[in-house]
């Protein structure tokens, strides 16, 4: 016979087996298992190891494109300066202290100078010369301009094409690049006198010029603007 203990102990066990069975769920066969961060894959049941496997090459799939082999690095200076020469190791010294120096760029922004300092030059632009000369080449400038004005002279200069802009040469020296560009272009000029008579040049005919001209600056200084350093007319 069930003493009245005996009774409560068990109405107490249904209760608590109800109340688990109502929050935790049945199991249905289909829970995934427990997440275990150190064990390895159990996908694949471990294969034997042996000392006799050879691997194979896999077996290409048809229609799949061939394999491509990669391509070695292309030269930094390709189509400015040849591999080997003083002039590509003077860049690479200038790339070292300048990872972001691109040569083709120095030379885009060395034809557009060209024509600004030749077009500022005819027109007596002090200001535009200023930035973009150094100092000695500034003065020598000026002066010509003076001496033109001072006959009451008149210029104009027009770019039919700057038809080449060649890297020449390029010497650094305690962290002052010079690059020496030379330049190829078809340009017409004309002097005028004040009365408007020709005294130089001539407004219909194209002339052929060829310039070598010189750009500096120091590396690794905030200022990245390059100047006019030298001039020489070539033959």
């Amino acid at each position: 016979m069930l003493d009245i203990y005996t009774i409560i102990f068990l109405a107490l066990a249904v209760f608590i087996f109800v109340r688990l069975r109502s929050v935790l769920g049945q199991r249905t066969g289909r829970e995934r298992p427990p997440y275990d961060p150190y064990s390895r894959d159990t996908a694949r049941p471990p294969q034997p190891a042996t000392d006799k496997v050879v691997p194979l090459p896999e077996r290409p799939v048809p229609g799949a494109p061939a394999p491509v082999d990669e391509a070695p690095p292309a030269y930094r200076w390709e189509g400015v300066a040849e591999e080997g020469t003083a002039t590509a190791a003077a860049l690479d010294e200038i790339a070292r202290i300048e990872p972001d120096f691109d040569a083709k760029h120095f030379l885009t922004g060395a034809r557009a100078a060209y024509e600004m300092i030749v077009t500022a030059f005819a027109a007596g632009d002090r200001r535009m010369l200023k930035d973009l000369l150094a100092k000695d080449v500034y003065d020598g400038f000026v002066a010509a301009i003076a001496d033109r004005e001072s006959r009451r002279e008149t210029m104009e200069s027009r770019f039919v094409a700057i038809e080449q802009a060649e890297l020449q040469d390029v010497t650094v020296r305690a962290r002052n690049a010079q690059l020496t560009v030379r330049f190829v272009s078809k340009l017409i000029s004309v002097t005028r006198g004040p009365d408007g008579a020709v005294v130089d040049g001539s407004p219909d005919t194209v002339a052929d010029v060829t310039d070598v001209w010189t750009f500096a600056r120091d590396l690794g200084t905030r200022d990245p603007n390059w100047k006019l350093v030298a001039t020489e007319a070539a033959q």
